[in-house]
């Protein structure tokens, strides 16, 4: 077993514009102020810096959007994207089923920054996209967002028509996970198979930078322990905030293609892309999951970015970011094919 210290020194560092270090250099902080060492979060100091953006039924990028409530107990409702240049003659357009990341315990659908993603990749991907807010951890843990995505997604199956966007093809239906979210849209893909759906068919799996963990440390954990904005002491909090009292990292809900991960082979599991950044310390355990995927008979492929961080999803200025949506773009026309 390879030793779990951190490594002291690492031997390059992410080539970045100088406000994207600056900003990195805050992240370890904020989280240590705002995560307690009990596991709890300091929720009222978020309220500060997290941001809300309403819904627009007024076109914003030529996007416009609309919030649709699933259950008011568990305050799980959906953000609705629609590209507003789509004519009504024009051939319908895919769904992507969105979840957004933040480790289970940070962020909304509301949440500035997470909408203005979605509303980016229904532009970008000329897409109806459906951002899902789920519940949070340590208030929610496992299996509550799990059961907050699957439950959107049998929403959107047995929704009555003309609610959805006319341009909406359910037909074609894509999730989208970043990090958490990735993490998250697995376990979702992983029910839906088992599900016999009415009106949605998935297509396909969007794996961006997704967040799995084990007991033992892999070697990018160990070399890029202390590369923000995404730690590992940070991750191993998410997990214990996340996880049943009591489970290790090896939880099926985290180490999927470990000793007590689920066997997915006799699943229809969607072909899926996996978005990978090298600077990212998961990058090994997506990898894994690539090579368990390709184990249990399913249609993978992965794409590395060398010098992408985690989150670069939400950096479109960067060059990977193009990058990044021209490899969706792909899969989406593609995934059909499979």
């Amino acid at each position: 077993m390879a030793s779990s210290s951190c490594s002291s020194e690492v031997s390059n560092r992410p080539q970045l514009p100088w406000k994207y270090r600056v900003m990195l250099r805050f992240a370890p902080l904020f989280f240590h102020i705002a995560f307690r060492s009990d596991s709890t979060v300091n929720r009222r100091l978020l309220q500060f810096v997290d941001r809300k953006a309403p819904a627009s039924s007024e076109p914003l990028d030529g996007i416009s959007s609309s919030d649709l409530t699933i259950d008011t107990s568990r305050s799980l409702w959906i953000r609705i994207y629609t590209p507003t240049a789509h004519g009504g003659d024009s051939p319908k357009l895919p769904v992507v089923l969105f979840f957004h990341g933040g480790g289970f315990a940070l962020f909304h659908a509301d949440t500035l920054a997470c909408d203005v993603a979605a509303r980016r990749y229904a532009g970008e991907l000329r897409a109806v996209v459906i951002s899902v807010n789920y519940r949070l951890a340590p208030e929610f843990r496992f299996p509550s967002p799990y059961d907050d995505g699957f439950d959107a997604l049998k929403f959107l199956d047995e929704i009555d028509d003309g609610v959805l966007p006319a341009a909406a093809d359910l037909g074609r239906c894509f999730i989208l996970g970043e990090s958490a979210g990735g993490n998250l849209g697995h376990h979702v893909a992983v029910r839906a198979s088992e599900y016999a759906s009415k009106k949605v068919t998935v297509a396909g799996f969007v794996a961006v930078q997704p967040f799995f963990g084990g007991e033992e440390r892999t070697k990018s954990e160990i070399r890029l322990c202390n590369q923000p904005p995404f730690t590992r002491e940070m991750a191993d909090w998410f997990w214990k905030a996340f996880l049943p009292v009591g489970s290790d990292r090896d939880h099926a809900a985290a180490n999927v293609f470990g000793p007590k991960g689920e066997d997915i082979s006799r699943r229809k599991f969607p072909a899926t892309l996996i978005l990978v950044g090298g600077f990212d310390l998961l990058c090994d355990r997506q990898r894994m999951y690539e090579e368990w995927l390709k184990r249990s008979g399913k249609k993978v492929e992965l794409v590395e970015f060398s010098n992408a961080i985690h989150g670069f999803s939400g950096l479109p200025d960067l060059p990977e970011y193009s990058s990044m949506i021209r490899e969706m773009k792909n899969f989406m026309e593609r995934a059909p094919k499979f």
